[in-house]
């Protein structure tokens, strides 16, 4: 199993600040979904993206209401055919019955952590970003209380975990590597977040929408 630990570490080429609580802060962002600015995603496909067709799809950003806000993620079960054991939000294909990637999202989310669509307060979404295996990912935003019930698919998520949201914003907690691949060179971000003893290696397609989703929260 590919290990990205391994690759390569890029010097940042930009200094880019921490966003202060009031920008993160649940009402704000609440309001920047309502009134959104105008923003450039940094990246919105994966480098190596050579795909003439996409499969739909979407993930949803689940943010935890607390004192300090989480965001929900998964580890992917070891047994699965794509991306086995790597960090992902919880979501997956848009499929014929889903009016929207909203509802697909939703659904995902139910079947993958058992957390019911009327849990999520809905703020909005991010542009798509393509992957190198030929998904269109519209990532869905939004908030859900902290006493929820969860309970992980053990045929798709081996584990839920949090992760602070601040965490999540601060680019000096962000590592950019690079590693070569049959003549290809890949680039990717990873946000490496250690919990108790356990380090959660959070990198490439999901690291790229958390750092899309600071620049939209820091335009």
């Amino acid at each position: 199993m590919f290990d990205p630990r391994q690759a390569e570490v890029v010097p940042a080429q930009l200094n880019l600040p921490a966003l202060s609580p009031a920008t993160w802060g649940l009402e704000s962002m609440r309001q920047r979904f309502l009134t959104p600015p105008v923003w450039v995603p940094e990246s919105l496909r994966e480098r190596e993206w050579v795909k003439s067709a996409t499969i739909p799809a979407a993930v949803l950003i689940a943010i935890v209401i607390r004192p300090e806000p989480t965001v929900l993620l998964t580890v992917r079960s070891a047994h699965l055919p794509v991306h086995a054991g790597q960090i992902a939000f919880p979501g997956g294909k848009i499929d014929r019955q889903d009016a929207s990637a909203v509802d697909a999202a939703l659904r995902e989310a139910q079947e993958e952590i058992g957390l019911h669509p009327s849990c999520v307060d809905v703020l909005g979404a991010l542009p798509p970003f393509f992957t190198g295996t030929g998904f269109s990912v519209t990532p869905v935003v939004g908030l859900v209380p902290q006493r929820m019930q969860l309970q992980p698919n053990p045929g798709e998520v081996d584990q839920i975990f949090e992760v602070p949201l601040s965490f999540l914003l601060d680019p000096s907690k962000h590592v950019q590597q690079r590693l070569e691949h049959d003549g290809v060179m890949r680039h990717w971000y990873a946000m490496p977040y250690r919990q108790g003893g356990s380090e959660f290696y959070i990198w490439g397609v999901t690291a790229s929408i958390l750092r899309n989703f600071y620049h939209f929260l820091s335009a």
